[in-house]
C-alpha cells in the first residue's frame, strides 16, 4: 500500500475501513476537556467494551434473584458457563475446541503447564527462554528449575540477539536448540515479545524443539487477539495467555490455556488436580479423580463468573470482527504508523520492532535517544496513552478493534512535537 503523510489520507482510510464501526463498541477514556484520548496502550490493558457492564450486571441480577439456583437457572447458567467461550477462544488461536479452556491467571497457568510438560531428567533438564523476557515468566521458570533441584545459572538458557541487534533471528534460535538439544527439556518463548514487539516464528521454533526431543510451549500474552495463529497445525505442545491486553476482558481478568489434543487424552501425564478438571458427567459423584478429556482436564476450580462474563463480552466482539480481518487491518495500521515515523527523518529515535509485517504484531517499540521519559510525559499531557519502559523505550500499539488511522496520524504529530521537530512536522505530516 502506498501511504501518504497528510491528514486527509488518514481520514480517507478510516472512511473506507470495513471495521470502523467496532470503535463505537468501546469506551474511549476522555481528557479533561472531554475529548477522546489517543489510546495506544492495548498491549498493556485493552479498553472496556460497552457490553461488559450489562454482561456483568446480568450475572449480578441472577445471583440476586436466584442465589445458588443460578448455577442451572440463570440466563447464562453458571455450571457450564466456561463452555460458552470455548469455540471463540479456539478460533482466536487456531485450535480445536477440546484444546482450550479459560481459567486462572497467566502465571498460575504457566506453572500448571510446567507441572505436566517440564519433566526434567539428569541428562535433559534445561529450559530455553528469550531475552528480554517478561519478568513474571522468568520468575516462574527459575522457580520451577529450583523446585526440581536445578540452579538457574546453569539450567536456564537465555537466547540473546546478535551484537548490535534488538531482536532474535529465527535461525539463531534454531541453532541454539540444535546445539543444546540433548540437554533441553523445554523451550518456552513469548509468542510476541512484550518489549520489542517481535512476533516469533512459532511453527519453526516448535519444529526445532521437537527435533531434539524437547517440549515447545509459548506465552501468548501479547499474541492472543493481536496476531492470527494456528497452534494445532503448528503442533505446539501448550500455550498460555491472559485476556486483559488485546482481549479487553478487564484488569487481572481470566487467562486461558491451549493443550494439544495429543496430550489431552494422555491421562498418565502428571498434573495438579481440582474438582473442575474432573469429568463433568461425574464431577459431583466421584471420589477418585477422573480427569476430563482435553484442556479442561487441567482446570482446578470453578471459574469466577463475573470475570468470565467480561471475557465473553469481549470475545463476542472478536467473533463479529474475525481475527483474520483484524490482522489485515492491523498490518495496514501499523505499517502506516511506521511510514509516518520514518517520514520524520530524524535520528532522535529509532524503531526497535522488526520491519517485516509477519515478524510483528501491532506494537512498535521506539527507542528515544535523549530525554525519553520527558518525551513520554509530554505525550501523556497531550492526551496520548502509551507506555514507557526503562531505559529508553516507548511502546505504541494501534489496536485494530478501536484505533483509527486518524489516531496514528495525530500520535505522530504529537510525538514529533514532543521531540522538538516542529519544522519537520510541517514538512512531513
Amino acid at each position: 500500500m502506498k501511504y501518504q503523510t497528510d491528514r486527509a489520507f488518514a481520514e480517507k482510510m478510516d472512511a473506507a475501513d470495513a471495521l470502523r464501526s467496532f470503535r463505537a463498541q468501546f469506551h474511549i477514556p476522555k481528557m479533561k476537556d472531554d475529548r477522546d484520548t489517543i489510546y495506544l496502550c492495548g498491549n498493556s490493558l485493552g479498553l472496556q467494551p460497552r457490553t461488559t457492564q450489562p454482561a456483568i450486571l446480568q450475572e449480578l441480577k441472577d445471583w440476586q434473584e436466584l442465589g445458588v439456583e443460578g448455577h442451572f437457572r440463570a440466563k447464562n447458567p453458571w455450571w457450564p458457563y466456561h463452555e460458552s467461550v470455548t469455540k471463540q477462544t479456539a478460533a482466536l488461536v487456531g485450535a480445536r475446541p477440546s484444546e482450550v479452556v479459560v481459567m486462572n491467571s497467566l502465571t498460575v497457568n504457566l506453572h500448571l503447564m510446567m507441572v505436566s510438560f517440564y519433566r526434567p531428567t539428569p541428562e535433559r533438564f534445561k529450559i530455553i527462554i528469550e531475552t528480554p523476557v517478561f519478568p513474571s515468566d522468568l520468575y516462574a521458570v527459575e522457580s520451577q528449575l529450583r523446585f526440581h533441584g536445578h540452579d538457574p545459572a546453569g539450567a536456564l538458557i537465555k537466547l540473546k540477539p546478535r551484537k548490535g541487534e534488538d531482536t532474535l533471528r529465527t535461525e539463531d534460535i534454531e541453532d541454539v536448540i540444535a546445539k543444546k538439544g540433548k540437554q533441553v527439556a523445554l523451550v518456552l518463548i513469548g509468542g510476541v515479545n512484550y518489549y520489542t514487539g517481535q512476533y516469533f516464528d512459532i511453527a519453526r521454533i516448535t519444529k526445532a524443539a521437537h527435533a531434539v526431543g524437547a517440549t515447545a510451549g509459548f506465552d501468548l500474552a501479547h499474541a492472543a487477539g493481536n496476531v492470527a495463529m494456528k497452534l494445532h497445525d503448528w503442533d505446539v505442545d501448550f500455550a498460555c495467555w491472559c485476556s486483559y491486553k488485546y482481549l479487553n476482558a478487564g484488569p487481572g481478568s481470566l487467562a486461558a490455556v491451549f493443550v494439544h489434543e495429543r496430550h489431552g487424552k494422555n491421562f498418565e501425564l502428571p498434573r495438579f488436580c481440582g474438582w473442575w478438571g474432573h469429568d463433568p458427567k461425574t464431577r459431583l459423584k466421584g471420589i477418585d479423580f477422573d480427569p476430563a478429556a482435553g484442556a479442561e482436564g487441567w482446570q482446578l476450580s470453578n471459574p469466577p463468573i463475573l470475570s468470565l462474563a467480561a471475557v465473553k463480552a469481549s470475545l463476542d466482539i472478536f467473533a463479529g470482527a474475525g481475527i483474520d480481518r483484524l490482522r489485515e487491518k492491523s498490518i495496514k495500521l501499523t505499517g502506516y504508523l511506521e511510514f509516518l515515523l520514518d517520514s520524520l527523518d530524524t535520528d532522535a529515535f529509532r524503531i526497535m520492532t522488526p520491519r517485516a509485517p509477519d515478524a510483528r504484531g501491532c506494537q512498535l517499540s521506539l527507542t528515544v535517544r535523549e530525554n525519553g521519559k520527558a518525551v513520554h510525559a509530554q505525550l501523556e499531557k497531550a492526551g496520548v496513552v502509551c507506555d514507557w519502559r526503562d531505559p529508553d523505550c516507548i511502546r505504541v500499539a494501534p489496536v485494530p478493534l478501536y484505533n483509527s488511522f486518524a489516531d496514528v496520524h495525530e500520535f505522530t504529530r504529537l510525538f514529533a512535537a514532543a521531540l522538538g521537530l516542529k519544522d519537520k512536522l510541517r514538512e512531513a505530516v
